[in-house]
C-alpha cells in the first residue's frame, strides 16, 4: 500500500472536503481501494498506486478550479469528478500528458482530453493545424497554452492572436474608444487565456512591446508572420478570401493554429465560410493537420455537453 500527502495550501478545507466531509465520503465511494484521512489542510491518502494517481489528478483539477473561481460548488465537484472518469476511461497516456505551461496562482495547464493531447502532439510535427469542434472543448485554451510555451522556450519571438470581427463587419470605427477598446469584445476569450498563463505585469509589457499582438483578422493583410506562433480563433467566421489571405501570411519559423466551430457560423446569409473551404481543399498536404474535437472533450459546466448534444439532435 502506497501513501501520498495532498496539501490544500491556504484554501479553507470545507471548500474542498464539503460540509461534514461529505465530498470526502463521495471520493471514498469513487475510489474504494483508497483510505482518506483529513487533518486540516493536509489530506493523507493510502491505497493502490493507480488509484492514487487518479485521485491526485482529480485534486489538481479541484485546486486549479478553486484558484480560478475562489469556490467549488457541489455541481462543480461532481462534474470535475465525472470529467476525471471520462478522461481516464479514454486512456490518456500519462507519459505524454505532460504540463504544457505553468500559469498563475499555481495553475497547471496540460491536455485534459485525448483530442487536446492530439493537438499538443501534432504541433511538434506540423506547422499548421486546424482544431475543429464545439464550444467548451478547450481548443483555443490549449492553443494559447502552446503559444505561451513556445514563447517561453524561445521557439518563437512573438505570439499573434486574431479573430474575425464579424458582428462589426470588420469595420470597428463606430465603436467608442481606442483600437484596443474596440477589439476587446471580440478578443476577450484570448485575453482570458493569456491572463491565466502570464503574470499581469509581464503580459502588459509583452503587449506594449509587440511580443504579444492581438488584432482583428482584417489587420493581417499585407503582413508576413515570421518567427511567430499565430492563432486564428473563431475561424468559421472568416470569409473565403480572408482565410486565403490569412493562411498565406505564414512566414519562416512560424506555427499556425486555426480553431473554429462549423456549427456556429455568424457570417451574413449566403456568405460561404472560409474555414469550410480550407477544410475541404487542404486535406493531404504534408505539414497541415486536422483535429476534430467532440462532446467528449467538453470541459466546461456539465450542462454544456448536454446543450451541445441537444442542438446536434435538433
Amino acid at each position: 500500500m502506497t501513501e501520498i500527502i495532498i496539501e490544500l495550501g491556504p484554501i479553507n478545507p470545507i471548500d474542498i472536503y464539503g460540509v461534514n466531509d461529505a465530498r470526502l465520503r463521495k471520493l471514498e465511494n469513487k475510489f474504494p481501494t483508497i483510505k482518506l484521512v483529513a487533518r486540516g489542510n493536509t489530506l493523507k491518502a493510502m491505497g493502490a498506486d493507480d488509484a492514487l494517481k487518479l485521485l491526485q489528478d482529480l485534486f489538481e483539477k479541484l485546486l486549479q478550479h478553486h484558484n480560478k473561481y475562489n469556490k467549488i460548488t457541489d455541481d462543480d465537484f461532481t462534474y470535475l469528478a465525472e470529467v476525471e472518469n471520462e478522461t481516464t476511461s479514454t486512456e490518456l497516456n500519462s507519459e505524454t500528458n505532460i504540463v504544457i505551461v505553468f500559469g498563475n496562482s499555481g495553475l497547471v495547464v496540460k491536455a485534459r482530453t485525448p483530442n487536446q493531447q492530439k493537438l499538443v502532439d501534432s504541433v511538434k510535427e506540423n506547422d499548421m493545424i486546424f482544431a475543429l469542434g464545439p464550444a467548451g472543448t478547450g481548443k483555443t485554451y490549449t492553443a494559447v497554452a502552446l503559444a505561451v510555451k513556445a514563447l517561453k522556450e524561445k521557439e518563437v519571438k512573438k505570439i499573434i492572436l486574431t479573430r474575425p470581427a464579424v458582428e462589426a463587419g470588420e469595420n470597428l470605427g463606430f465603436l467608442p474608444g481606442d483600437l484596443k477598446e474596440k477589439l476587446d469584445p471580440y478578443i476577450q476569450p484570448l485575453y482570458d487565456a493569456l491572463r491565466d498563463m502570464i503574470p499581469a505585469e509581464k503580459l502588459s509589457t509583452f503587449m506594449e512591446s509587440g511580443v504579444i499582438q492581438i488584432a482583428p483578422l482584417a489587420f493581417m493583410r499585407g503582413r508576413t508572420l515570421d518567427n511567430a506562433f499565430v492563432i486564428l480563433d473563431e475561424a468559421q467566421n472568416a470569409t473565403q478570401s480572408q482565410m486565403k489571405m490569412f493562411l498565406t501570411r505564414m512566414g519562416k519559423a512560424a506555427k499556425f493554429i486555426i480553431t473554429g466551430d462549423a456549427t456556429q457560423i455568424d457570417l451574413p446569409h449566403k456568405q460561404p465560410s472560409g474555414l469550410l473551404q480550407a477544410m475541404r481543399i487542404l486535406q493531404g498536404i504534408k505539414g497541415i493537420d486536422f483535429i476534430t474535437f467532440d462532446t467528449s472533450d467538453v470541459i466546461r459546466h456539465r450542462l454544456v455537453k448536454q446543450i451541445i448534444i441537444a442542438y446536434e439532435k435538433e
